[in-house]
């Protein structure tokens, strides 16, 4: 699985086609079936939306109820980003996979400094995850 974003589909926060070619071609080289994703998307956010992000901890805090997942404006999205992780799990537990690649410094996707609520989520539940 692949967060649809780094793929170039039009599912960012601002509703931007940005494609990200490393990871590109590391699904290339790997030969491996794309099933593409958004967990914002999955979750109920439109596209475009607010800018989020998580406030006070990571993703592992959301999932545990100690944080929030606030837009730019003070709205609290919480609920869509935990429902579209859940979609998320659901899928890559449906699906068998064995890989999933997540785009960075994403509220939902982030892998590395501070943990997004997807990427916590598919960790938790022993998901081989690579950020781009």
């Amino acid at each position: 699985m692949v967060s649809a974003c780094l793929l170039g589909l039009s599912c960012r926060y601002d509703g931007k086609i940005i494609a990200d070619p490393k990871c590109r071609q590391e699904l290339t080289r790997i030969n491996a079936i794309w099933i593409p994703f958004c967990p914002e998307q999955l979750g109920g956010l439109p596209t475009p939306r607010t800018a989020a992000d998580i406030s006070n901890g990571d993703g592992e805090d959301v999932l545990a109820g100690i944080a929030k997942v606030i837009t730019k404006t003070g709205d609290d999205v919480t609920e869509y980003f935990l429902r579209g992780a859940e979609q998320v799990l659901a899928m890559a537990t449906q699906q068998q996979i064995t890989a999933v690649f997540l785009k960075a410094r994403s509220p939902s996707c982030a892998v590395t400094s501070r943990s997004g609520v997807t990427a916590a989520l598919l960790a938790r539940h022993g998901f081989k995850l690579r950020e781009f």
